[in-house]
């Protein structure tokens, strides 16, 4: 069964780099780093859905291939009970980044392989990026030597953005796609729809899409007829 890896042209797009995360630096240079092969350290960030978790993964895994190193992106809930065949398949990487390892705990055959695969990374040199919901210990991970690995990863908590960061994420991939938003064309947005970043992001791009159309500025009338 074919496992999601680089290159990722194609799953990593332009607002899925690192240049494209606000707020936070200190995590976003962390990432950077380890993405990189500046710095050894293997983290954990653990923040609620919407805090940019995956953003963070998908980045790194694009700053490492800029940087001519392998990387891997394993989103674990599209592999739960069955992780260890995909995890045979990142061996050797430089790095690999495992999304969601929420959605492992509690499975016997999942954790003892992800323990495994930690040692054997550990071994090899490589480095893993883990993200989740919430810290190791609180996860319900009922292998211990599996939390006691996790809990030696340097940890990195993610907090959603606020009204302000929102507004700035949403006016930064508006300009990315040629797109002109106007505060009160932003209001509106944000009062009105989804507010997580990534439903907002694909709406600019159905926005894009259906202003390419009409030829139509973005304005609160053109919003009203198309959302």
């Amino acid at each position: 069964m074919s496992t999601p890896q680089l290159p990722l042209s194609l799953r990593a797009p332009p607002d899925q780099r690192l240049d494209a995360f606000l707020g936070q630096p200190v995590v976003r240079d962390a990432v950077r780093a380890a993405a990189r092969g500046e710095s050894r350290d293997w983290l954990f960030l653990a923040g609620p859905a919407g805090s940019g978790k995956s953003h963070l993964l998908l980045a790194a895994c694009a700053e490492a291939a800029s940087a001519g190193r392998r990387a891997a992106y394993l989103p674990l809930p599209a592999f739960a009970g069955r992780l260890g065949e995909a995890l045979a398949q990142q061996e050797g990487f430089d790095l690999v980044c495992l999304d969601g390892l929420d959605a492992i705990a509690g499975n016997a055959g999942d954790e003892e392989a992800l323990f495994h695969f930690h040692n054997r990374a550990r071994a090899g040199g490589g480095v893993v990026l883990y993200a989740a919901r919430g810290n190791p210990a609180a996860l319900g991970i009922a292998l211990p030597d599996l939390v006691t690995r996790l809990g030696q990863c340097v940890r990195l908590t993610l907090e959603p953005l606020d009204e302000a960061g929102r507004r700035a994420v949403l006016r930064e991939r508006a300009a990315r796609r040629g797109l002109e938003l106007d505060d009160a064309v932003l209001d509106y947005l944000l009062r009105r729809v989804d507010r997580d970043l990534a439903s907002l992001t694909r709406l600019l791009d159905t926005l894009d899409r259906a202003s390419l159309a009409a030829q139509r500025r973005i304005t609160i009338p053109f919003l009203r007829q198309h959302l």
